[in-house]
């Protein structure tokens, strides 16, 4: 379980981009073997939205056949590959289609993208396994398989280069076909038995995958899928999800709009193990006690687990209700996920474990130095992204809810997930601070001592220990 723990904190959450109103639709069949770690994909992307600076991501382990233009006219396109794909972690190519003037790009209105894949099989731990293991690997372990939509890119989506949007979420009609599994799951639907399901979703999701040779647990208010415990241990546990989802849903004024999914499985590597959410599903991977069953097993372990599934659900809020852009947004989309996890911790577990995990992090921040939040133009300007999102991040927003009140605190974060806009930036940030507090003067105090000075992290540490 203490791997567990290290590793999420390590990986964390991707984050997901999207503020549009055109959803692209993806209509088409898969082919997949668990045993073999091969696809067979045959897609159509319509209900494209007018992007002049465009790319379509699909994962780098894809062999092509061709994308085809259907509408406007019906052709082969020729296609070009970005090298500067910004917000990409590395698993998909970015392609493009020139123009012909050879200037510009060109976006048909209806497009098919035919491909195959071949993965490697991690079956094993004494031979066939791999060094890492991580969200965006499209991870076949011999009974399984495990595919995100937004990093590993198993599928083709559009991402908006000038606006940073990407539009990994879309209405689906898909058609899969596995006959070496006995359960299909798409993220958005119930999981299937069978080696086949035809699967057809109104509602915009991330395609995240989990297929193969396992059974399910589903009793309306949670879905378990390859659970490894008793029933008895997965409706205490659902308990435990519907308190959280209470718990957020009265703080914070929102409701959640359906049950969260969870998937128990392996990772491909010997020893990694972490959480991350497609929402509604959460993956936890993880051998042993280090995946999900480390919940139902040592009681202080399962108490100190609780806060990671909290993060996870407050993912509901910061990433999936709102999604989050521009140079701060992964900042504000993980930093407001853990600090929701500490304040649920605090309020429905305990004081003193609130207190323990707040002066872990803090002993992280005794040697950290970050630029102002105000003067951060571009990504690179974070030179530790795991503790400025997990660490810094959090300890900001305790110390600004010391400084302005409980109340006021979650009116700010109600006032982020209401207010609409282009970029989740910092002009958004202190927008809707100030819109919050309506009070000039606290906001000023707030923005001089924590977004625009270089010495924020000393104050944020000072402010949380109570030094003054």
């Amino acid at each position: 379980m203490k791997q567990l723990l290290f590793s999420l904190f390590i990986l964390g959450n991707s984050v997901a981009i999207n503020a549009q109103e055109t959803l692209p639709h993806i209509k088409g069949t898969v082919k997949i073997s668990v045993e073999q770690g091969t696809f067979e994909c045959d897609f159509t992307l319509s209900n494209l939205p007018k992007i002049d600076d465009y790319l379509i991501r699909l994962n780098a382990g894809m062999n092509l056949l061709h994308f085809r233009s259907l509408q406007p006219h019906d052709f082969v396109v020729g296609y070009d590959v970005s090298k500067h794909d910004s917000l990409s972690s590395g698993e998909s190519i970015a392609y493009y289609f020139p123009d012909n003037t050879g200037k510009g790009k060109f976006l048909p209105q209806e497009l098919q993208i035919r491909y195959v894949g071949k993965y490697p099989i991690a079956n094993d731990t004494l031979e066939n396994y791999s060094r890492f293991d991580w969200r965006g690997n499209i991870a076949f372990n011999g009974s399984t398989l495990r595919a995100d939509g937004l990093q590993s890119a198993w599928y083709p989506y559009l991402y908006d280069a000038e606006k940073e949007i990407e539009y990994q979420e879309m209405t689906y009609d898909v058609a899969i076909e596995c006959l070496d599994c006995s359960s299909i799951y798409v993220n958005g639907k119930p999981p299937v038995k069978g080696q086949s399901a035809h699967l057809i979703s109104d509602t915009p999701y991330e395609l995240a995958l989990f297929c193969g040779k396992y059974g399910f647990y589903n009793d309306g208010k949670v879905i378990v899928l390859n659970p490894t415990f008793s029933e008895e241990n997965i409706a205490d546990f659902a308990g435990m999800i519907s308190e959280f989802e209470h718990y957020y849903e009265e703080k914070i004024g929102i409701t959640y709009s359906e049950p969260p999914v969870f998937v128990n499985t392996t990772p491909t590597s010997k020893y990694h193990a972490w959480l991350f959410v497609a929402y509604p599903t959460i993956y936890g991977i993880g051998w042993g006690d280090n995946g999900l069953g480390g919940l139902f097993n040592d009681r202080e372990e399962r108490e100190r687990f609780k806060q990671y599934i909290a993060h996870e659900l407050g993912h509901y809020y910061f990433g999936t209700y709102k999604v989050f852009n521009a140079t701060l947004g992964d900042m504000m989309s993980e930093g407001f996920a853990e600090y929701l996890s500490l304040k649920l911790v605090e309020d429905l577990q305990s004081k003193e474990l609130y207190d323990e995990k707040v002066s872990e992090k803090i002993e992280y921040l005794d040697k950290f130095k970050t630029r102002p939040i105000s003067k951060m133009n571009s990504i690179s300007d974070i030179q530790n992204r795991e503790i400025f999102v997990y660490v810094y991040a959090p300890m900001l927003f305790i110390a600004i809810e010391k400084e302005v009140g409980e109340e006021k605190m979650w009116k700010w974060i109600n006032t982020i997930l209401e207010t609409k806009t282009d970029f989740t930036n910092y002009d958004f940030l202190e927008k809707t601070l100030r819109e919050a507090l309506q009070d000039e003067k606290q906001t000023q105090f707030i923005i001089d001592r924590y977004f625009s000075t270089q010495k924020s992290t000393q104050n944020v540490v000072k402010r949380v220990k109570k030094e003054e």
